[in-house]
C-alpha cells in the first residue's frame, strides 16, 4: 500500500513554495494548465496555487511513507485504548450508582439463578460453580467502602486509558511515553493472573501488551533507545520530500563547483 497516496486521497495534497529559488524550482513546474507544486507527502505535482509558503526550514513536516504508516498503527492503538476507556469509566459509574441497592441486587441476584436452571440443563453448563457468578456474589458482598474504592480504581485506570489514548490519536510523544508507562505498569498483575489461570484472552491481551511496548520504545526511539529523540526527529526530517530536496540541491551545487574547480 502507498500510505503517502492513501492520506492524499483522504486529506488532500500539502504543497508548499519555498523562498530559496534553487529548491523552489525543484518543486515547480509550468504546464499547460498552469503551475504545478510537488506534494511533499505523495511526490506528485499538483496544478494550482501552494497551499504555504515561506523559507523551506518554516515547511510543516508532513508524514509520508513508513512515518504515516506508523501513526496509522499509533492510531488503532488509541481507538483500542479509547474503547477501553469507556468501557472502565461506565463500569466506575455502574459501581457508584450500584452502591445505594447493593442488597436489593443481591436478592434479585439470588432469585434469578435458580430460576435459570432448566436454562443451565438445556445448556449443559453450571452456573453456579462458575468464576463469573463467584465473582459477581463477590462484589455483590462487598461493603460500601470496597465500592468505593473499586470505582475509584476503575475511574483512575480510565483516565489513564483516556489520556494514553489521546496522546497516542494526536500522535504526541507525551502520549507514546505515557502508553509504555502505563502499559508496562500493569504486565505484572496480567502476569500474575495467567499464572493462576491460563486463558486465551489473557494470553493475547500480554502479548499484544507487550509488542505495544516493545513497538513504541523501539520505533518511537522512547528512553534514550536507538539515539533518542534527536535521532527520531532527524530520522523524520530526513524522510521529509523537502529535506530530500535541498540534500539534493546542496549536492548538486557541491558536484558543479568540484567539476569547476577541476576545469579550472
Amino acid at each position: 500500500m502507498d500510505w503517502s497516496l492513501r492520506a492524499c486521497s483522504r486529506k488532500g495534497h500539502a504543497t508548499y513554495a519555498p523562498t530559496e529559488d534553487d529548491l523552489r524550482a525543484r518543486l515547480h513546474v509550468h504546464t499547460p494548465a498552469g503551475e504545478a507544486w510537488r506534494c511533499l507527502r505523495c511526490g506528485d505535482f499538483v496544478v494550482g496555487a501552494p497551499a504555504g509558503d515561506g523559507p523551506a526550514d518554516e515547511a510543516p513536516i508532513v508524514l509520508r511513507g513508513r512515518a504515516l504508516r506508523d501513526a496509522t498503527i499509533l492510531r488503532l492503538l488509541a481507538a483500542e485504548r479509547l474503547i477501553r476507556a469507556v468501557v472502565l469509566l461506565a463500569l466506575a459509574y455502574g459501581v457508584l450508582r450500584f452502591r445505594g441497592s447493593q442488597h436489593s441486587l443481591r436478592a434479585t441476584f439470588e432469585r434469578a439463578l435458580p430460576a435459570a436452571k432448566p436454562l443451565q440443563d438445556a445448556l449443559h453448563i453450571n452456573l453456579t460453580d462458575s468464576a463469573f457468578v463467584a465473582r459477581i456474589e463477590k462484589v455483590l458482598s462487598s461493603r460500601q467502602h470496597t465500592l468505593t474504592l473499586l470505582a475509584l480504581a476503575l475511574l483512575a485506570y480510565g483516565l489513564l486509558q483516556l489520556l494514553e489514548g489521546v496522546g497516542l490519536w494526536l500522535l504526541k510523544r507525551w502520549g507514546e511515553y505515557v502508553a509504555a508507562i502505563g502499559t508496562s505498569v500493569f504486565l505484572p498483575l496480567e502476569i500474575h493472573e495467567l499464572i493462576k489461570k491460563v486463558t486465551v484472552l489473557r494470553v493475547g491481551a500480554l502479548v499484544v501488551n507487550v509488542a505495544a511496548i516493545a513497538y513504541l520504545v523501539w520505533t518511537k526511539r522512547l528512553f534514550g533507545v536507538r539515539g533518542g529523540r534527536a535521532a527520531f526527529e532527524a530520522e523524520r526530517e530526513s524522510a521529509s520530500l523537502l529535506e530530500v530536496e535541498t540534500s539534493a540541491a546542496e549536492a548538486q551545487e557541491v558536484t558543479a563547483a568540484t567539476s569547476s574547480s577541476a576545469a579550472q
